[in-house]
């Protein structure tokens, strides 16, 4: 049985918009998430509890509190809200957190953007950009100028079980797909992913510098989960392009 823990009963939220961050192809969502939450300095909102999920505590750098894995954190003042995730999700913990998740949208008018990467090998210029929407966040993607994907695919992983539940319950969601190296922790398109997709949709300015000066700093940090996560099969959330012919 999933369900959210909350610990900051004093923060205020109105319409908040929540930002997804499991491990997946570059780390993508992670390396956002992450981000935001030091960034912000956001508040411990809350703990996710899930029978599917590791059972396992985490523990920081001069840290000696222990937490869960699975984490939610607030900022008041934006009203916004960072699903964070320190292990890799699989399916069954994902079908477990969606009908939790679910009725806790409802209950508190949250709007998720989901973020994945799709694989691509390292090119000149900045990675590609797609969005991706269900009922009203369609409308939130065309509104931003954001360009839908110029070729079929599908997302998996925990975000694809989110995003396919939003898509059954008619319930408005956001995709966010950018294109990512699949070997190597990617802050660069973390940080497209930031720049042009999370700061128009959730109405926000996101310092990145300190994302960009520390690019290989962060890649170092991230590499074992990465190597996992090479071969986390279903648990590694990421777009792939699946043509119009199979």
């Amino acid at each position: 049985m999933a369900r959210i823990s909350v610990l900051a009963d004093d923060v205020s939220l109105s319409e908040p918009s929540m930002v997804e961050g499991f491990p997946g192809v570059g780390l993508v969502g992670k390396i956002a998430a992450d981000h935001l939450v030091g960034e912000f300095e956001m508040t411990h909102y809350g703990n996710v509890y899930c029978d599917s999920l590791p059972q396992v505590a985490v523990y920081r750098e001069n840290d000696p509190e222990l937490q869960p894995p699975v984490r939610v954190y607030a900022d008041e003042g934006r009203d916004l809200l960072v699903l964070q995730s320190d292990v890799p999700v699989g399916p069954d913990a994902a079908a477990e957190l969606g009908d939790c998740l679910s009725g806790w949208f409802d209950e508190h008018d949250v709007t998720p953007v989901y973020l994945s990467g799709i694989p691509r090998e390292k090119e000149e210029g900045p990675p590609a950009l797609y969005g991706l929407g269900v009922a009203g966040g369609t409308d939130r993607i065309a509104e931003e100028g954001i360009t839908a994907p110029s070729e079929t695919g599908l997302v998996s992983g925990p975000t694809g079980v989110l995003l396919s539940d939003a898509v059954e319950t008619g319930r408005t969601a956001i995709g966010l797909i950018v294109e990512s190296d699949p070997r190597f922790p990617d802050p660069e398109a973390a940080r497209v992913l930031i720049k042009n997709g999370i700061e128009p949709l959730v109405g926000i300015e996101v310092p990145v510098d300190d994302l960009v000066d520390r690019a290989e700093q962060i890649r170092e940090a991230k590499e074992r989960l990465a190597k996992r996560m090479q071969s986390g099969g279903e648990e590694s959330t990421q777009a792939r392009p699946i043509g119009m012919y199979q």
